[in-house]
């Protein structure tokens, strides 16, 4: 049996594969490559270009693999991009899951992990937010995933499926072992731009809205170590295959950083003072949202290691210096 990773190709994906390998599980990946790198890739995973809307393909690919699970990540992820583009964004994060769904549950595929998002509550305030709170998205993003979160709690009622969905705060990092890390030309998340920009892969970086009603005036995240973010979906994968309960959980410390917290860390990690302007607010960005991401530990035993700003900072720096050397390496 085999265990099918959707977007396995991409930042979030490729890492997936990675902790599966070294799990010793056999990996299919499955990844139309429109942002994802067939080299980051790990070589023991069976790779397959397409579609996860090919009801075909994915029936042919649970057939021949004997898929067991599904770890579901395929989806487009820029909040500012799904306000310009709301029906791609459905079409790409929720039309998408509905027929990757249905073909799982045709061919009696038991498990699905799948890649939800913090963008599900909306302005929360300041304080943590649970998984219990007001669902009240702000963005076509943050709506397409609470679509498909819904379709998975229906689907989980009516068919055998269970399922687990893991909303993500804001992912950064790389592969502790230079295996893998955020790739992307023009990727918008905040510690890869800092990080290119104290390379010097851009010329200067730039801050949106410095009038939030947060201590510094600029948005507060939660950050999570990628590495431990694909350790939590090898647990409720594991959680699963135990029986466990389907259920939905917060991926993130508990603890924010502001953006201007998140610069500093990267100019003292890198040691190069960069550049930053200074630009009004985006579209669809809350002032601050923190993970409560207790339930997650005692459901399932999810225990992040990677817990330290630096620790991402500096993995995320390693990378892009890897990411120049496969540059002139070409």
């Amino acid at each position: 049996m085999a265990v099918l990773v959707t977007g396995g190709a991409g930042y979030i994906g490729s890492h997936m594969v990675l902790a599966l390998v070294d799990a010793g599980e056999p990996v299919v990946v499955l990844d139309n490559l429109s942002t994802g790198f067939r080299w980051a890739v790990h070589p023991s995973a069976t790779f397959i270009e397409g579609d996860v809307a090919d009801a075909d393909l994915v029936a042919r690919i649970v057939a021949e693999h004997d898929i067991s699970a599904v770890v579901h990540f395929a989806a487009r992820i820029v909040v500012p991009e799904s306000v310009a583009d709301p029906l791609g964004y459905y079409l790409a994060n929720t039309v998408k899951t509905r027929a990757l769904l249905d073909a799982l549950v045709k061919a009696d595929v038991p498990h699905m992990i799948f890649s939800s998002t913090a963008a599900v509550y909306g302005m929360v305030g300041n304080d943590p937010v649970a998984e219990d709170a007001l669902l009240s998205p702000i963005s076509p993003y943050g709506r397409s995933k609470l679509m498909s979160e819904w379709m998975l709690e229906d689907t989980a009622v009516a068919t055998p499926l269970r399922y687990v969905a893991l909303r993500y705060f804001n992912v950064a990092g790389a592969d502790p072992a230079g295996r893998s890390g955020q790739s992307t030309a023009g990727a918008t998340h905040l510690i890869k731009v800092a990080c290119e920009t104290a390379l010097g892969k851009r010329a200067a970086m730039s801050v949106f809205g410095t009038d939030y009603p947060t201590p510094d005036g600029t948005c507060l995240r939660d950050y999570i170590h990628v590495s431990d973010l694909v350790a939590a979906h090898l647990d409720a994968l594991n959680h699963l295959r135990r029986g466990g309960a389907s259920g939905v959980y917060n991926c993130g410390y508990g603890r924010g950083y502001s953006v201007l917290e998140v610069i500093e860390t990267v100019k003292a990690v890198s040691g190069v003072d960069f550049t930053v302007n200074y630009a009004p607010r985006r579209p669809g960005d809350p002032a601050a949202i923190v993970a409560k991401a207790d339930r997650i530990r005692a459901a399932i035993g999810w225990t992040p290691r990677l817990d330290d700003l630096e620790t991402i900072v500096r993995h995320a720096l390693d990378w892009e210096r890897s990411l120049e050397a496969r540059k002139s390496a070409a």
